[in-house]
This record gives C-alpha cells, structure tokens and sequence, in this order.
C-alpha cells in the first residue's frame, strides 16, 4: 500500500524565543511568495539608497574617471583658451591672407573684414547692434541727401552742438582735456581695437612722428577736423573719403610696448575743443 505523501508547507514563521521563560518575543509569518518579495523590496531600497547616496553626495568623485572640481576647472580655462586662439588664429589668417593678395597683384578685402575679426575683443552684443543702428540710420541719411542732389558740406550748416557724432573707440577717459596743456583726450581701449571716424570727411594727413607714433587727420564739413594719433597702423591713406563709422587705425603702441590707448583731438573753427562734450564713451 502506496505511503500517504506529507503535505507541501505552505506558510513559515520565524520567532525570537526566550530561552530561559520561552516566552515569545517577536514572530513573523511569511509565505514563500511573500519573502520573494520582501527579498526584492529590500534590495530595491538598498540599490536606490546606494544610487542616491552616490550621486548626490561628493562621493561621486572617488568613482574611477569621474571629473573632480579641478577638472571641471581645468576644462572650462582650456575651453577659454581655445576661444582666444581662435580669435588669433581667425585674425592672422585674414592678415596673411591679405598680404598673399597684395604680393599677387590682387586688391585686399574689403577693409570692413576688420571689424569682424576684432569684434570679440572690442565691442559686446548690445554696442555692436547699437552701432549697426546708427551707422543704418546714417547711409539712409546720406543716400536721401543724394537723392535730391544735397551734401551736407555745402546745404546742411550746423553748429558743433548740433551735430551727432560717432563714438571712435569703446574705451574709458584715462586723461582729460586741457585747452592749455592737453588739447586732447586719452582713451583707455583693447590692444587691437578699431578706431572709427567721428564725422564724416576727407583725410588729409595720415603719417608717422617720433612723438605722436602714426597720426591720421581728417577734415570734416563744418570746419571740423578730428585726429587719431598713437596708434599701432592707419587703415586710411592722404586723400580718401571715409564715412562716420568708417574704421581708420587700429588702437595700440606702434612698437608693441607703452599703453594701448588712443590720442583724439576735435578742432572746430581753429580751435580746440574737448571731444567728451560732444561724444559719449
């Protein structure tokens, strides 16, 4: 006769007994469904734990590969460093490539590719669309007045406080004017910046003097003349007409040594006067 099979258990129950009074002092009672799964919740708790404890504290840091404070600076100095190279690099290849046309019997490019490569050292987003605007407003003025045959040298007689004149250099007044001692402003600039004219004119002197470095000179109507002296190179020549706006020399010490600022005087009537009136830096 076939022994009767024991039955399959089912239910278990663990107990903390004390030994000496045998009283029972903590039961549980689980099923194998259920310790499977408290098996799993405990684990979940432990890995999610362990994830937190990992990613949201500084032990991050001791991960193998993981990138610490230091090089976290590290990377955005070098990612500094790159921007510039490539504002010199950009800069030297527009150079370089200019000087391979001139030796080619070609004309250079166009003078206004200068103002694009010393932007990021010059000028910020909110003065450079400023300049845009005005230097917009201008051409619109000039191209009606020659719609109607009308020059502003010959038809529009204004007084110098009337007149709007254009912000050379972004910079600051490092030494004020003195009609006596100083007939004129030193601006504080970038090495490398781009001067512009104030007015529009006809240049009537671009040379070099061991006091002054390369000075350029340009008449305006109104019997106004401007000068823009100590600076590293002309970008006009004796005889050429420019526009306000117009770049005309590039701010720096001839030499490469002494301070980078720019010389600008404003003479109105044989007389002059200190450009800070006129013109807001």
């Amino acid at each position: 006769m076939a022994k009767n099979k024991e039955p399959k258990t089912r239910r278990f129950r663990v107990a903390l007994v004390d030994d000496e009074t045998h009283k029972h002092l903590w039961t549980l009672k689980f099923t194998r469904p259920g310790f499977l799964l408290m098996v799993l919740s405990v684990a979940a708790v432990l890995i999610a734990g362990a994830f937190a404890l990992v990613s949201l504290t500084p032990l991050r840091t001791f991960i193998p590969g993981y990138p610490d404070a230091h090089t976290q600076r590290a990377a955005i100095r070098n990612a500094a460093t790159i921007d510039s190279l490539e504002g010199v690099v950009s800069r030297w290849e527009f150079y370089a490539g200019n000087l391979r046309r001139v030796f080619e019997g070609e004309d250079p490019v166009r003078i206004d590719s200068i103002i694009r490569s010393y932007a990021a050292d010059t000028l910020d987003r909110s003065q450079e669309a400023r300049l845009h605007k005005q230097d917009t407003l201008l051409r619109q003025v000039v191209k009606d007045a020659e719609q109607f045959g009308l020059t502003a040298a010959t038809d529009r007689r204004l007084p110098i406080e009337g007149i709007h004149f254009f912000t050379p250099v972004k910079g600051v007044v490092a030494e004020g004017f003195d009609a006596a001692t100083h007939p004129r402003l030193e601006i504080k600039a970038t090495a490398g910046a781009v001067a512009m004219a104030v007015l529009s004119g006809t240049v009537v002197s671009a040379l070099w003097s061991d006091e002054d470095g390369y000075t350029l000179v340009i008449q305006h109507p109104d019997e106004i003349i401007s000068v823009y002296s100590h600076v590293r190179s002309l970008l006009r020549h004796e005889g050429d007409r420019v526009k306000a706006g117009t770049p005309v020399a590039v701010v720096g010490a001839s030499d490469g040594g002494g301070e980078d600022f720019l010389r600008l005087e404003l003479w109105y009537k044989g007389e002059a006067v200190d450009p800070a009136r006129f013109i807001s830096f």
